[in-house]
């Protein structure tokens, strides 16, 4: 297992940062979803040993992380915050930070090349951090988090402040990576980054796990939940009459002669059906599409189930 977490809480005072988290999670990509204050930095402090848990244990790569040195060598971190020096190269950083890991200063420093010329910056690698703009100098955070070549990647909002070019690149990096089949956590609320990279993901608000998995396993959860499908099908008003009688839709609405929208908590059934019905010649159906297709729907979706909208 990549991160074992069991009954997990980390309480701040009062204030509760983590809260009676379980979690068993593969080896692989995945990303960490939330909004601002729904604890994902706290949960990622745990990850990597800087925070203990009040109550619970946390296991990464099947060790405890906490004051444990052998680890922490395969974890590349980048953590929210820059705490950069202004007035060092790239290289220098980089090279610094490597050497922290126990290399000596020859191979530290050729580590820090081969990792800034894989974030693209070997043009700019002597130049000082202070004349960087924010994209350059989060390709340096993220050199410094992989020159070591870990096992592991954990970043903490990787795309906050950049511009769409600088988000792009970032994103090609990290592709790179997954790539090369390393493991990684992403912490982010810029949900259509996140789906770029990859599928799998944690869902964290007020401290608490709301769900873990694939899309489609989260979407599975979902399925009493009504979703909406939009259908342009030469009958519409025929069709809407029969989904209703038969139990397959909740809603119905027809916008113009052909668009049919619907609502249904049964979407196994309605496709089976609709499957059906075409394959008998009983309706011409042109485009069928569902709204809940992105992870921003899923997203959506399970933050009102957890405040009791849905």
């Amino acid at each position: 297992m990549l991160i074992e977490l069991n009954h997990v809480t980390r309480l701040y005072g009062i204030v509760i940062g983590v809260n009676d988290i379980t979690l068993d999670l593969p080896e692989g990509a995945h990303g960490l979803l939330g909004p601002n204050g729904a604890g994902k930095t706290t949960l990622l402090n745990l990850i990597t040993g800087q925070l203990r848990p009040t109550i619970g244990s946390v296991r990464v790569l099947g060790q405890s992380p906490r004051g444990n040195p052998e680890l922490f060598r395969r974890i590349g971190y980048l953590p929210g915050t820059e705490g950069m020096y202004a007035d060092v190269s790239a290289l220098e950083w980089v090279t610094y930070l490597t050497r922290i890991q126990g290399y000596s200063a020859a191979e530290a420093a050729r580590l820090a090349e081969q990792a800034l010329e894989r974030v693209r910056l070997t043009e700019h690698m002597h130049r000082k951090i202070s004349a960087f703009s924010r994209g350059m100098r989060q390709r340096t955070r993220l050199a410094q988090a992989i020159a070591h070549e870990p096992d592991f990647l954990i970043l903490d909002e990787p795309f906050s402040g950049l511009d769409p070019i600088a988000r792009h690149t970032m994103t090609t990096l990290l592709q790179d990576w997954i790539e090369r089949k390393r493991s990684l956590l992403i912490s982010s609320h810029v949900l259509h980054e996140i789906e770029s990279l990859t599928r799998s993901f944690l869902l964290i608000s007020g401290g608490r796990l709301l769900a873990s998995g694939s899309t489609d396993e989260i979407g599975s959860l979902l399925s009493n939940m009504p979703s909406e499908v939009r259908l342009k099908v030469q009958s519409p008003r025929q069709l809407a009459a029969e989904l209703l009688q038969g139990g397959l839709a909740e809603t119905v609405s027809i916008e113009g002669e052909r668009d049919l929208r619907l609502t249904t908590v049964s979407a196994g059934r309605l496709s089976e059906f609709l499957g059906q019905a075409i394959s008998e010649g009983r309706y011409l159906i042109t485009e069928m599409r569902s709204t809940e297709d992105s992870l921003q729907d899923v997203f959506n979706s399970l933050m009102k189930l957890h405040r009791g909208l849905a």
